[in-house]
């Protein structure tokens, strides 16, 4: 149920818990709060690509504007993404419940608010086996048996002894925080060994070990372990197979699991975070982060779809979190009506937003600049139309 005690994954779990500190006080409070929308929708793209659901950003983007397609697959699709984001926003603003997430009560809560902002056609689930459809009900544990690849998973009467004891052992109340941390990987795939939905295991685990970072203040909306378990995922699925597996010695699927593959899997799982976490950092550094802003402007400008004078008033949202639009003249050098303008303009390609048309305006970060600003957030081939 936990990793064997081990200098290399505490070593990990040290770095995991400085690097997220330094990273959570690098931007201003107000731009973390904007990247963290823009990380919810990363975070989404790849927890969906984990399923095997290619749903593009721009697709995603235009969902959260309500902007849905007639296509009826590419609409679940997008219905699916807005799901998960909205779940994931409960949990960065608090409004999760107070239940420590490594729990049952926590488990049936992701999966109920999850499911239930499903469309029908998601909700249902196909025996590969015995061709049997079974609908899914947002939050219910599963009544019957099924087989995950060569995993047999514990039997539907048992699951609640293997809840409770999977809440006994990630309590945190018997762990240091560094093994707290460490335990956040064991749990994620001692969460889906258990296997207590039918369907939705993999999405809830994503996100209750985001609930569990966040909750030992180690996580934050700024990063997310999805992207890295999603762009290895060979890795994430056959580590997570031979940590099913307890034929490496041990008894069969139901009975003591491997150490060394549970070990194995945690190693990786730390690897991955702290990747994530230093790759946020470098794009987020203010110096690179307005240095490629600056020539994002200066292209956009040459090109006409810019008005002059935008980058000052981007650099001042980035590093001041937000200012007055009466502060435009000023930073622009421009007349009160040109300076105007250009707000205007930034306020309508979504560079800069505000919650109404007087209010302060802060930086936004639009789809089309993802790529510009911060580079291999996404693969390449998935802002293709």
């Amino acid at each position: 149920m936990l990793p064997s005690d081990g200098k290399a994954l505490e070593d990990m779990a040290f770095d995991l818990i400085s690097n997220a500190n330094a990273l959570a006080g690098q931007t201003h409070p107000i731009v973390t709060e904007s990247v963290g929308s823009l990380v919810r929708s990363m975070n989404c793209y790849y927890s969906n690509l984990i399923e095997g659901h290619d749903t593009h950003p721009h697709d995603i983007d235009r969902a959260l504007h309500k902007d849905y397609s007639t296509e009826p697959r590419k609409r679940a699709l997008q219905i699916e993404a807005v799901a998960h984001i909205e779940v994931q926003k409960a949990i960065d603003e608090g409004e999760d419940p107070k239940d420590f997430p490594a729990s049952s009560a926590y488990a049936v809560w992701l999966h109920r608010e999850f499911c239930r902002r499903l469309p029908d056609e998601l909700l249902w689930v196909e025996d590969p086996e015995t061709t049997r459809r079974i609908q899914l009900t947002p939050g219910a544990l599963r009544d019957g048996e099924v087989v995950v690849g060569r995993h047999l998973p514990p039997p539907a009467a048992m699951l609640s002894e293997f809840l409770q004891r999977f809440e006994h052992v990630y309590s945190p109340q018997s762990l240091s925080k560094v093994r707290q941390v460490a335990a956040v990987a064991a749990a994620h795939h001692r969460f889906l060994w258990i296997h207590p939905f039918y369907d939705g295991n993999g999405r809830v685990a994503r996100l209750m070990s985001h609930a569990l970072l966040r909750r030992l203040g180690v996580g934050n909306s700024l990063w997310s372990v999805a992207r890295g378990l999603a762009r290895n995922v060979g890795d994430y699925k056959a580590l997570l197979m031979a940590a099913d597996d307890s034929r490496r010695g041990d008894l069969d699927g139901r009975g003591n699991l491997s150490q060394a593959a549970l070990d194995a899997f945690c190693h990786f799982f730390l690897r991955v975070s702290n990747d994530q976490v230093r790759y946020m950092s470098s794009v987020l550094q203010p110096k690179e982060l307005l240095r490629r802003m600056e020539l994002y402007v200066e292209d956009e400008t040459g090109a006409g779809r810019l008005p002059k004078g935008s980058f000052p008033l981007l650099r001042e949202a980035l590093l001041a979190g937000e200012f007055e639009r009466g502060q435009a003249p000023s930073l622009t050098g421009y007349k009160e009506r040109m300076a105007r303008t250009v707000v205007s303009k930034l306020l309508d390609t979504g560079l800069l937003v505000s919650p109404s048309h007087v209010a302060r305006v802060r930086l936004g970060f639009p789809v089309a600049v993802v790529e510009r600003w911060f580079p291999a957030l996404y693969p390449v081939s998935s802002y293709a139309q």
